[in-house]
């Protein structure tokens, strides 16, 4: 049997109603959903690569549109962080340099990753028909699969510790269900 004491407690610190909460949750759950459906809408119809003159400048456009969304997502998780209540035992140094650490590992998988793989690796260059010559198989690959998305997670459940929240932890968790259904669509 799980003890859910401490989950039904930390819950008790998130109000779900909030509306930056639920803008939250639907950026978080929206990006995944709407890169792998425009990747697969680009890959049968080729209606992209058509309309901006070649796979590499279709592929360059949604990477930006990609970046912009996670930029629009991290606002949104930010502001539903802010607008809940901290949980005041996490409000010290020991909870924000651990999450800051937590968010250095995530930013070397992102990073790493991005540099690995390539613009148009990391921004779903293979649905236009740009193929990389091999599999990566280098770090961070070698250690962990999908390391942009775990690395991401990492990302935002540093950002959660540091901000000592518990609406945040909860998005965090939103967001590694949001990449593990990602992942085996992908898949």
């Amino acid at each position: 049997q799980v003890d859910v004491a401490a989950m039904v407690q930390l819950f008790g610190y998130v109000d779900v109603t909030d509306t930056g909460f639920i803008v939250a949750v639907l950026s978080i759950a929206f990006n995944p959903f709407f890169w792998n459906v425009v990747a697969r809408w680009e890959h049968k119809t080729r209606a992209l690569s058509q309309t901006f003159g070649s796979p590499r400048a279709a592929c360059y456009c949604l990477g930006a549109v990609i970046l912009l969304l996670n930029c629009v997502r991290s606002h949104c998780f930010t502001e539903a962080m802010k607008s809940q209540p901290k949980l005041e035992g996490w409000d010290c140094h020991w909870t924000y340099y651990s999450g800051l650490a937590i968010s250095a590992v995530g930013t070397l998988f992102v990073t790493s990753s991005f540099l690995a793989l390539g613009f148009t690796g990391t921004f779903l260059g293979d649905y236009f028909g740009i193929l990389m010559e091999e599999k990566v198989t280098s770090f961070p690959f070698s250690i962990l699969d999908n390391p942009m998305y775990w690395g991401s997670t990492a990302i935002y459940l540093g950002w959660s510790l540091m901000h000592a929240s518990p609406a945040g932890l909860l998005l965090t968790a939103v967001v590694a269900i949001s990449y593990t259904i990602a992942v085996l669509y992908e898949g």
